[in-house]
């Protein structure tokens, strides 16, 4: 069985708690990347997404010049390496998250997004099922916003 360390991204973009909302942005912009894991030397603390720099950094007219700490997401759930890929996804689902930080001996060693299920035709169905999980989340939220 396939695990996380196989197909996982190991040349992370990162941030510190010393970057601002303006340089987040910068970054994601650059990579093409809307997550983006906050770290203190390679512990990982946190990650900020596209999503917490608009409903917790723009959306409460915070500045560019706003400090990470004001917009990460510290409660993440995050798998070690040697997690297989349908576990992965599993919880990918379980969580309604489309991407999770990879973790050893409590440093940020990659991470593992739905694309990167979804790009091997063997884990095609379990990306799937976690997308359509998310998905589905995502509608119920969608319309009681409404």
């Amino acid at each position: 069985m396939k695990t996380v360390k196989e197909i996982m991204t190991k040349d992370c973009i990162t941030v510190t708690l010393q970057d601002n909302v303006y340089e987040i942005a910068v970054k994601m912009k650059q990579h093409d990347i809307g997550f983006v894991p906050v770290v203190d030397g390679k512990k990982l603390i946190g990650v900020v997404t596209d999503r917490d720099l608009v409903v917790r950094g723009y959306a409460e007219k915070r500045e560019g010049s706003t400090a990470v700490e004001h917009v990460v997401s510290k409660k993440i759930t995050s798998i070690p390496s040697s997690t297989s890929v349908d576990e992965a996804s599993q919880i990918m689902a379980r969580e309604k998250v489309r991407r999770l930080p990879v973790v050893d001996n409590g440093e940020l060693v990659g991470i593992i997004a739905i694309g990167d299920l979804a790009v091997r035709d063997k884990f095609e169905n379990e990306a799937g099922e976690a997308l359509g999980k998310i998905s589905e989340s995502n509608k119920v939220l969608a319309g009681s916003a409404k």
